[in-house]
């Protein structure tokens, strides 16, 4: 790492809020990197109008990278880029999550389209994301602007094989990874989270050695090895953690707030010391 943390991003589920979706004293750890002068961005799974509830209580300013960085967004939800995935690989890639039994959902750059309501997790996500889904009898017809590809089942190993199989069957083609041990997320190849870091980088003029980023899923990797401090989170798998340079506690012991206190706040007032 060069010189202090200019810029954190952070995973939203896993992370920043509890497993029930709430945010705690994360609000004011956010508050606290700005006012020491660190900008402060989101990066989720999440379709963009999923992260609104965030925006107004920790006062983001900053770009948004939605779907994993498919879509960046500005704080008002406008668009700022999106990268979609190309037709005929979304249907090879609902071709191959269909051949392992896991459910489908797809998102547009408008709607989050299913084929039923009572599919497991579908209820859970829509209280996640406060707003419905879209029911319909297919997908070939919407395929023209998808953002995201989902395959969900409470078979884990159902999920691997499927993220392997999408892996193989699509190759560059598109970014295939679990953002949870039931999700596989689906997205154009620049829409990782490694990209984010990318993306922010340049648009904020901060170098990535300068960026800290913080996540608990295997998807998080990607922006760990981009980042100048990578943090994993408690309740990340021993596989995750050995990716990070730090660990803190999980996400219902407040461990991003700990986090930012002990490897974000903590190195700039090492930095201030040894300046004095």
């Amino acid at each position: 790492m060069t010189g202090k943390i200019r810029l954190v991003i952070a995973d939203v589920d896993g992370t920043l809020v509890t497993n029930e979706k709430v945010l705690t004293a994360r609000i004011e750890a956010v508050t606290r990197l700005k006012n020491a002068g660190i900008a402060f961005s989101i990066t989720s799974g999440r379709p963009p109008l999923g992260m609104k509830m965030l925006i107004d209580p920790l006062g983001l300013t900053e770009p948004i990278a939605a779907f994993n960085g498919g879509v960046f967004v500005h704080p008002d939800l406008s668009v700022m880029t999106q990268s979609f995935i190309p037709g005929d690989m979304a249907a090879k890639v609902i071709d191959a999550i269909e051949r392992h039994r896991l459910d489908c959902w797809v998102y547009t750059d408008r709607d989050w389209l299913v084929r039923d309501t009572n599919a497991p997790h579908a209820a859970r996500e829509q209280w996640t994301v406060k707003f419905p889904p879209t029911v319909v009898p297919e997908f070939s017809s919407h395929l023209d602007r998808v953002a995201k590809i989902v395959g969900i089942s409470d078979d884990y190993t159902a999920v691997a094989r499927g993220e392997a199989d999408v892996q193989r069957d699509c190759g560059n083609h598109v970014s295939a990874a679990r953002s949870q041990p039931y999700y596989l997320d689906v997205t154009h190849p620049d829409a990782n989270k490694g990209h984010v870091v990318e993306v922010l980088s340049q648009a904020l003029c901060i170098p990535s050695a300068q960026i800290a980023t913080i996540g608990d899923m295997p998807n998080d990797v990607l922006m760990f090895k981009k980042s100048g401090l990578s943090i994993a989170m408690g309740n990340a798998s021993p596989e995750v953690q050995r990716q990070a340079r730090c660990v803190t506690s999980s996400n219902e012991e407040e461990g991003f707030a700990k986090a930012m206190e002990a490897f974000v706040l903590g190195e700039l007032r090492e930095i201030a010391e040894k300046a004095s």
